[in-house]
């Protein structure tokens, strides 16, 4: 967003400022005591240069109780404008870290019910940035903008009252120079706004290469390729511009301050000039000049602010622009109105003549979080056909194994089940319900599956565990464990059930993790579990032991297997032969085998060299 054409969409409108004042609605009454308080103070501020003004005049009279007492007024007056402004500020801090609760509560809730096809295309750093920086600077421009804004408007328009109460003269005088304070406004703001885009968006492009390379995966990569110098050059680049920008932000602004700071020294010039004549002449006395010379003081300070507050509110408004850019963002897998609970599943699977291609990146993606944030148009046409009309059953507590080559669209299938995706036409029902019909979280409840990567946070063990079960005791967490063959491991833990595992459990080995990810499936104990590719890459040690633990998992479930080896499709009920999104061969291994078709032709490349599990050790249904 670079060009001036980018710049369109991110300017402040009625829209937006209405939208904004929506989303403020909770706080609607502590913004009206907040600039009631501004509004107050301001008033109050336009006393002392009237108390000095008349302290002055009494000099000449020698009336030490009336001095006194003026004295005493203004450090009144001063204790006010404090206890004011601590209150202010008490306020603000209150609208403002409300603001921020909310908006990042907002937009994690909305980003984590995006579709799985938003985060395949979204830069973890950009979001980041969304939730921290943009979020920030939202804030700034409801609490900071808005109360710098009101209290200026303010401060001029009591300031120009008492003054033309004064001397109406002397208040002319000071408004001839007001034309140039608006004349740097638009020529500054178009600059700063164009430049703070491009901080945004280079400051997301840093979290991003900093969240992707941070991690252990990324470090590992880097070193392995001994690239710390290129990424550092890389990255340096990036902070460089950053750097640059910040320098000319300064710059910028500090030229239109001291610019608008030598208009105001010219004003209040002139009014000495012409004020010291009035009093010569016995127009205006001494203590009067005094006070509009404080006036002076007082509006031109305001006036400096709400020059370049039209440069606050464009820059600020860009967070707010950039929050709602991520809030607006489409969920296209979502609850239906009406959506119901799928309640005691069964476990029973019917795909009936499923069609599918993943959606254009269009429709799931934001232009901005992509790539170098920069506003690119996205693909309108969404891919090839993955799946064409694919047709299968499973009975409750029966085994299905998908097989095929590389990309012959098994994993796809097995996500279209929890709705990870949605159909492109067709269905796919459990126990006769379309899963689109379901609440999400109910379908989430009733699936459990283990990955080829078992996926575990940075935490212990027992708090991985219990993403399945928040309410699960210490007791069913052993037996979960016992049962995925992966208790004796963590016992023998310094920590035991409280060891940290690393960041995507790194820690542990990958039979470990995989174990691990069974356990939590056991503890959830779901009707239906899903296992993709979940023995691929193991040693024989390891895969029987993970075995061991898939029979426990696997034993009275309906279970979907995309099979890697022999002996978990051995186990299947019926095996689906998939290729080209389409199933071309189905029934038990024996008869496939003598079939000499593709299974046949799989099974003698690449299956047969497996090793194949005891038959005690095998899953039930064998």
């Amino acid at each position: 967003m670079r060009d001036r054409d980018a710049l369109k969409g991110t300017t402040v409108n009625k829209t937006l400022v209405r939208r904004v004042w929506r989303f403020a609605q909770p706080y609607r009454w502590m913004i009206l005591a907040f600039l009631g308080t501004i509004v107050l103070d301001s008033l109050l501020g336009i006393a002392p240069p009237l108390v000095f003004r008349r302290l002055i005049n009494v000099i000449p009279k020698h009336d030490f109780g009336s001095i006194n007492l003026l004295a005493l007024l203004a450090v009144g007056l001063a204790l006010g404008d404090a206890g004011l402004s601590v209150v202010q500020r008490w306020w603000s801090s209150h609208i403002g870290e409300g603001l921020i609760f909310d908006l990042r509560t907002a937009l994690y809730d909305h980003v984590q019910r995006m579709p799985l096809a938003f985060f395949t295309r979204t830069q973890t750093g950009a979001l980041i940035s969304r939730m921290n920086n943009d979020v920030v600077g939202a804030q700034q421009a409801l609490t900071g903008t808005l109360g710098t804004v009101v209290s200026n408007v303010m401060d001029v328009a009591f300031t120009l009252t008492a003054m033309a109460v004064l001397e109406w003269r002397l208040t002319l005088l000071a408004l001839v120079v007001l034309p140039a304070f608006f004349i740097p406004s638009k020529w500054v703001g178009r600059r700063l706004q164009k430049i703070t885009l491009e901080s945004f968006q280079l400051n997301a492009a840093m979290n991003t290469t900093m969240t992707e390379r941070f991690n252990v995966s990324g470090a590992l990569l880097v070193k392995l390729f001994g690239r710390p110098k290129v990424e550092t050059n890389e990255f340096s680049d990036k902070a460089g511009r950053v750097r640059d920008i910040g320098i000319k932000s300064a710059l910028y602004t500090r030229v239109f301050i001291v610019a608008l700071t030598l208009v105001a020294a010219l004003g209040t010039a002139l009014v000495y000039w012409l004020g010291a004549r009035l009093v010569v002449e016995g127009t205006i006395s001494l203590g009067t000049l005094v006070a509009l010379a404080l006036y002076v003081q007082r509006i031109y300070t305001p006036l400096i602010s709400l020059t370049g507050a039209r440069v606050d509110v464009m820059t600020a408004f860009v967070s707010f622009d950039r929050v709602f850019e991520v809030l607006d963002a489409p969920r296209a897998i979502d609850d239906r109105p009406g959506a119901y609970d799928l309640v005691d599943a069964k476990g029973r699977i019917d795909v009936d003549d499923v069609w599918f291609r993943y959606p254009a990146a269009s429709a799931v993606s934001i232009p901005s979080l992509e790539g170098d944030g920069t506003a690119v148009r996205l693909p309108d046409e969404p891919s090839d056909w993955i799946l064409r009309g694919v047709s299968f059953t499973v009975e409750p507590g029966r085994m299905v194994a998908l097989v095929g080559p590389t990309g012959a669209g098994k994993t796809t299938l097995s996500h279209l089940i929890p709705r990870l995706y949605d159909v492109t036409s067709g269905a796919v029902r459990l126990d006769g319900n379309d899963v689109r019909d379901l609440t999400l979280s109910s379908v989430a409840g009733a699936i459990g599956m283990v990955s080829q990567d078992a996926h575990l946070f940075h935490d212990t063990v027992a708090n991985n565990l219990r993403y399945a079960r928040p309410g699960a005791t210490d007791a069913e967490l052993v037996q979960a464990c016992r049962g995925a063959r992966i208790h004796d491991v963590i016992a023998s833990m310094p920590d035991g059930y409280a060891t940290v595992v690393g960041e995507r459990g790194y820690r542990l080995s990958g039979g470990e993790k995989q174990r691990l990810a069974i356990a939590r499936v056991l503890l959830k104990a779901p009707a239906i579990v899903i296992l993709d590719e979940a023995t691929a890459h193991l040693d024989s040690e390891t895969e029987l032991l993970v075995q061991q633990a898939l029979a426990e998992a696997l034993s009275g479930r309906t279970s979907i297997v995309i099979a890697h080896r022999l002996s978990t499709i051995r186990a299947a009920d019926e095996i689906l032969v998939i290729d080209h999104g389409q199933i071309v061969e189905r029934g038990p291994h024996d008869r496939l085998v003598d079939a000499g078709g593709l299974y046949s032709e799989l099974y003698e490349t690449q299956y047969s060299r497996s090793s194949p599990v005891p038959v005690e050790d095998q899953p039930a249904g064998a």
